[in-house]
């Protein structure tokens, strides 16, 4: 690979997609850095992006879904029939094809799933039954299990006869069931192997094995594999019925994708994810939603300052660290709403512990307040050399720190109890009361 084709491998791309070679596709895809692939596709036209999954067959089309961002790959297939649509998103991972069909529109999704293998169309529909953050939003139905009456060389015989399919899962255990589905025990392989063909499964199985329920949500995911060296737990029910397995690491990607998403919500950019291969005028829309609003919330603020424009004229040294106050005051209470938001994504607090949180702020907002007011007024002191400028800023600053971290610790939690999204509105409220202070 040349050193062009390194730093622009969407050029080389377009000359194999115009070429039509699809093994030559396919190979120039496995040569790329994984971190490659999004990039070269997505400097793709629609036209040479049609072409990709056109011109790979279905399996590698579904390789390539996977390497790429859920809207890149959605776009993707928007491009092509339902019927192309649905023969790629069976040869992925049952969790994989939920969360992209997740992201059509209902009737591109509907359309899709018509066309889809009854199999895989069924456990598309299961998985996209659940939120998306729970467990059941998370498992994959690609398992081994077995019921309780089979013996070893049953299991055994399965393994040889269904080789084909079994290669694609990620095999560790086989999961023991009753005549009802319901969960009842787990056999390591190896235990498996090395016990004699005729034994009862149900005499070497581990009995009563770590599982999740299937509405668990994130955070209780991610405290059970801090808490359990295991690559994957079974999910049950309510009735106990075994439906499902979940992965450590995609219990770790969604933490990560959660963190991400509400990054750029804090930012103001609803909607999640944001790339610029997408439409100018979708990107655009996404953005000046969450604008549109803040400009008059700013405007609210500029009236309070507006308001007070004589005393800031008469004494014009205000003016100055009007700004100073304003910004400190800002981080001091996105200090707390970061913290508050954490803390709802761990379950550690709960919408109704307002006064619980408000006493921990103030706490902090006091010892705070008081040693950056001492610091501001100090400053204004000695430039003025005026003592009532420096009681002023200094109480200002003391007095806006304790409302600030009061409002940044309060306001995501009832937004979360308004059914809100906090990391989209905290910011801007706190801003806007901040400044108005």
């Amino acid at each position: 690979m040349t050193e062009e084709m390194e730093q622009r491998p969407w050029e080389h791309l377009e000359s194999i997609i115009e070429k039509g070679d699809g093994a030559e596709l396919r190979q120039y895809i496995d040569e790329l850095p994984a971190d490659e692939v999004a990039r070269a596709v997505s400097r793709l036209s629609a036209e040479d992006q049609i072409g990709i999954v056109n011109i790979l067959d279905s399996e590698d089309s579904a390789e390539l879904m996977e390497q790429i961002p859920n809207s890149l790959a959605v776009d993707l297939l928007s491009q092509v029939s339902p019927d192309d649509a649905a023969e790629v998103l069976n040869q992925m991972q049952s969790n994989d094809r939920a969360d992209l069909l997740a992201e059509f529109d209902d009737d591109e999704a509907e359309a899709i799933l018509e066309a889809m293998l009854p199999e895989a169309a069924t456990n598309a529909r299961l998985l996209s039954s659940y939120p998306p953050e729970v467990a059941g939003g998370l498992m994959i139905t690609e398992y081994l299990w077995h019921y309780e009456t089979a013996v070893v060389d049953d299991v055994i015989r399965d393994f040889q006869e269904n080789a084909e399919i079994y290669s694609d899962y990620d095999v560790q255990y086989t999961y023991i069931v009753n005549a009802e589905m319901m969960l009842i025990g787990v056999i390591r392989l190896r235990d498996l192997l090395l016990s004699p063909r005729q034994r009862k499964i149900k005499d070497i199985m581990i009995r009563n094995p770590l599982y999740v329920q299937d509405d668990a949500p994130l955070n209780e995911l991610g405290l059970f594999f801090d808490d359990h060296e295991l690559m994957g737990a079974p999910v049950v029910d309510a009735d106990g019925r075994l439906i499902g397995i979940v992965r450590r690491e995609d219990v770790d990607d969604a933490l990560i994708d959660r963190s991400d998403s509400d990054y750029l919500k804090s930012q103001g950019i609803v909607g999640g994810e944001e790339l610029r291969s997408m439409p100018i005028w979708r990107r655009s829309s996404r953005r000046l939603s969450w604008l549109s609003i803040n400009i008059v919330l700013n405007m609210l603020a500029a009236s309070v300052i507006a308001f007070y424009q004589d005393t800031l004229s008469a004494v014009i040294a205000l003016a100055v660290f009007l700004p100073i106050i304003s910004d400190m005051s800002g981080c001091s209470g996105n200090q707390a709403v970061a913290v508050s938001i954490r803390e709802l994504s761990l379950g550690l607090i709960k919408p109704f512990e307002v006064f619980r949180v408000w006493i921990k702020e103030v706490s902090v907002g006091v010892i705070n307040g008081i040693v950056l007011g001492l610091l501001l007024g100090a400053a204004a002191y000695l430039w003025k050399g005026n003592i009532y400028l420096g009681i002023v800023v200094a109480s200002a600053m003391a007095i806006n720190t304790i409302v600030a971290v009061s409002i940044g610790g309060c306001v995501p939690l009832l937004l979360k109890w308004l059914k809100s999204d906090p990391a989209l509105a905290s910011g801007p409220i706190l801003t806007t009361i901040t400044d108005m202070c």
